[in-house]
């Protein structure tokens, strides 16, 4: 009877609001009954808002042959993986301006609140300035506010915390691959408050906002640091298909066959690198190799476990997998858990994405995941990853990696990867750009945390409670 989960309700609550019919125990968690018990004044969000469904452009072939025409790609087209926290994040697709407008419907703008309908349910990221014009794929809901009570910046802020991520997935079906239910989407109950408390949040987001856009400016500055020094800051990699090369020079080097691996652009940024000091990556770092327990290891609870889903070069998200710590002895979870200034580098699936873990782990990575340690003391830690992340490696990855569907960098190749070491005093100042960027990153989420959780104090005691707390963590 260990972790049961029993809950005792009345037919008329079972009933209420339930257009779906849903009765599944899923649908009457604690945690979903709990907003329920707290949302005492609230409207429901198609009260305050339109819902678009946003595959409704037409059928599946026309939007299909619109998203792949043959112009020139300039709008950013946003995806489920780019929303859910906040902010537009993560690498975009791109459409031409007529598919674009085509896609009415979906067009966004300032203030639209988006959420992810498939994948990863739960949590919402507001369009700001940056991302007006842009458009949204069938797998993104767009919610936009009709109701001049209701502040934008306040209503993100809510759908980000606990009391509406839970509505959210109450509103998804299904287990594997969890999909949001539009007409229970419409039922979410959002929280009546006061204007001014609405006001304390907004400035509380935009705060974390100019933190993060100062972050992202910092951490470009360093990268054009880099591609200056390598004379790259306006490359543009060559077109040309043909590659004439003797045996020699070709298989005879690289053992390869494949034309695409001799393409042109790669000689130039092998050139580049070349035309200052540079070394193989063996000869800078360790590199080891994690572990693939396999999936029959995996549980909800225990030692996290990170995957290539879980790696950026700016962030590592919270895994949902964990293994047990029976499986490892003090001696072996010490090798295994990364250290402060370890780069973890992903060899399969992504390749080539770089992070400096900032501070001593308590996890352990999957097997995709090789772990850099810098064994020579003219090369410093950001640098390398910045290095590791820019056109300079992830030409050189996709060279390698290249001509397969599920792609994979091999660790002999990983290994004879070329770094260009620039001067010492250029490094230094590229980490500290990086470091400071990193600073800004993590205070923006603070502010964030702080926002989400004043909310949750308003809606578990009262707006001034909620706002005695922002003043004492601001």
């Amino acid at each position: 009877m260990d972790r049961l989960e029993a809950v005792e309700l009345r037919f008329n609550y079972v009933i209420s609001d339930n257009d779906s019919f849903r009765f599944d125990p899923e649908y009457f968690k604690k945690d979903f009954i709990a907003v329920d018990k707290y949302l005492k004044q609230f409207k429901y969000l198609s009260e305050i808002s339109n819902t678009y469904e946003l595959h409704s452009n037409g059928s599946f072939a026309s939007v299909f042959d619109i998203l792949h025409d043959n112009e020139e790609k300039i709008v950013n087209y946003i995806r489920s993986t780019n929303v859910g926290d906040f902010f537009i994040d993560g690498e975009m697709d791109k459409i031409s301006l007529s598919a674009h407008n085509k896609l009415i419907k979906t067009q966004t703008l300032e203030g639209d609140i988006l959420t992810a309908r498939t994948g990863k349910v739960g949590g919402a990221s507001i369009i700001t300035k940056d991302f007006v014009g842009s458009n949204s794929n069938q797998n993104v809901v767009n919610i936009r506010i009709t109701d001049n009570s209701i502040v934008p910046l306040f209503l993100v802020t809510f759908l980000n915390c606990k009391y509406g991520i839970n509505q959210f997935i109450k509103a998804s079906t299904g287990n594997v691959q969890p999909w949001l239910n539009l007409s229970l989407l419409r039922k979410v109950k959002i929280p009546i408050f006061l204007n001014n408390f609405q006001l304390n949040i907004e400035k509380l987001v935009n705060l974390a906002y100019s933190k993060l856009e100062d972050s992202k400016s910092l951490y470009k500055q360093s990268e054009e640091l880099l591609l200056k020094e390598l004379d790259l800051l306006n490359f543009k990699p060559s077109q040309e298909k043909v590659s004439i090369k003797s045996f020699n020079e070709s298989f005879g080097e690289s053992g390869r066959l494949d034309s695409e691996y001799y393409q042109p652009k790669y000689d130039e940024i092998i050139e580049h690198i070349k035309n200052v000091e540079f070394d193989s990556l063996y000869n800078i770092v360790n590199i080891k190799k994690s572990i693939e327990p396999g999936s029959d290891a995996y549980q909800e609870e225990g030692i996290p476990f990170i995957r290539v889903s879980n790696l950026t070069k700016f962030c590592l998200s919270t895994p949902d997998i964990h293994l047990s710590k029976d499986l490892f002895d003090d001696e072996l979870l010490e090798v295994l858990q990364p250290k402060k200034d370890t780069i973890l580098l992903s060899k399969d699936g992504t390749v080539g994405i770089a992070y400096n873990i900032k501070n001593e782990a308590d996890f352990i990575t999957s097997g995709a995941l090789l772990h850099l340690t810098i064994k020579k003391d003219n090369v410093l830690p950001e640098y390398l990853t910045l290095v590791l992340n820019s056109i300079v490696v992830q030409m050189q990855s996709q060279r390698d990696a290249g001509g397969s569907i599920i792609k994979h960098w091999k660790p002999s190749e990983i290994a004879e990867v070329l770094i260009p070491i620039v001067d010492r005093d250029i490094q230094i100042q590229i980490e500290e750009k990086i470091k400071e960027s990193f600073k800004l990153k993590e205070e923006s989420k603070q502010l964030l945390e702080v926002a989400k959780r004043a909310v949750e104090i308003a809606i578990e005691e009262d707006e001034l409670i909620a706002m005695e707390f922002i003043k004492n963590n601001n």
